[in-house]
């Protein structure tokens, strides 16, 4: 299970929303699209980014989740949607309209036409990328530990925490397990959490000694929390037999939308190309130039591993 998909992907209520106001709009995933014959995809895929152009906004696919896209009242918010919104501004396309859908939905809902684009910070895996062709990664997802305030047990990362004996806490079914697993925490000193708060509150309450998350996700945690003693330590990339684990995501498109795709590489490469830019864009999401991706980090590369 990819690092992203471990947490929660919960739906909402089905709509639609644009980023200057809500509302709402049944959508079915079951509704008819035309599509080419045999491929599954709408006519035009390949005049996509034309006809976007034209009509002036595009689809967007989002599933709730903070800090990736998410509603700040009545707009849309987070990592994905940000980017996004530039990027497309930048492609002649000043407006993001956006279905609230649940996570799992989100591919269906692409190849049925409901949206153009997925904009949920979705994990870049070999198994999404026989259904979909993504962009180059948008961010990576190094792990981090939360910690109590004055981090007592002087812990760094995963192998500090199997050295000095603490307890770690890791989300239900994350990868995080398997990162602590291969440190060397004995499988006693791993205690499995429902969901990130709980593991914010069994570290509070003393049953754990660090929570194991990516730093995106603790950083918010932690911001959501206020007040709470804990504390965020600097991430770090665990490794599984010998390959490090970066763990990332990016905008998700339907396969015929090569045309779309590139040209948003083009506008991406000019945002995660300037570390500055990047995270005054989206530092505001716990994004920092530690989840700036790799320029030798390839989606080609990712949809193989």
């Amino acid at each position: 299970m990819s690092q992203r998909s471990a947490f929660s992907r919960r739906g909402f209520l089905l709509g639609t929303t644009t980023l200057t106001g809500m509302a709402v709009v049944p959508g079915l995933l079951t509704a008819c699209s035309r599509t080419e014959t045999g491929t599954g995809a709408p006519k035009g895929e390949g005049d996509l980014l034309a006809k976007l152009r034209k009509q002036g906004y595009v689809r967007v696919g989002f599933a709730g989740e903070a800090p990736y896209g998410f509603k700040d009242g009545t707009a849309l918010a987070g990592e994905a949607p940000t980017l996004h919104k530039e990027i497309f501004a930048a492609l002649g396309v000043a407006d993001l309209r956006a279905t609230l859908t649940d996570f799992g939905a989100l591919i269906p809902g692409l190849a049925a036409d409901r949206f153009d684009v997925v904009s949920a910070g979705m994990a870049i895996t070999p198994e999404r990328c026989d259904k979909v062709i993504f962009s180059e990664p948008e961010f990576i997802s190094p792990t981090a530990l939360m910690v109590r305030k004055g981090n007592p047990k002087g812990l760094s990362d995963l192998a500090s925490c199997a050295a000095k004996g603490a307890t770690v806490g890791v989300l239900t079914a994350a990868v995080e397990a398997g990162y602590a697993a291969g440190a060397g925490v004995g499988d006693s000193k791993v205690k499995s959490l429902a969901k990130q708060q709980d593991g914010l509150d069994a570290l509070v309450a003393g049953r754990i000694d660090a929570f194991a998350l990516t730093g995106i996700s603790l950083r918010w945690l932690a911001k959501t929390n206020k007040g709470a003693d804990v504390e965020v330590l600097e991430p770090f990339l665990p490794e599984l037999k010998g390959k490090k684990q970066y763990s990332p995501g990016g905008a998700v498109f339907r396969q015929n939308a090569t045309t779309l795709r590139d040209a948003f590489n083009g506008q991406l490469k000019k945002i995660t190309g300037d570390p500055e830019h990047y995270v005054a864009l989206i530092g505001k999401y716990g994004f920092t130039k530690q989840e700036v991706p790799p320029a030798t980090l390839r989606t080609a590369d990712l949809c193989k591993a």
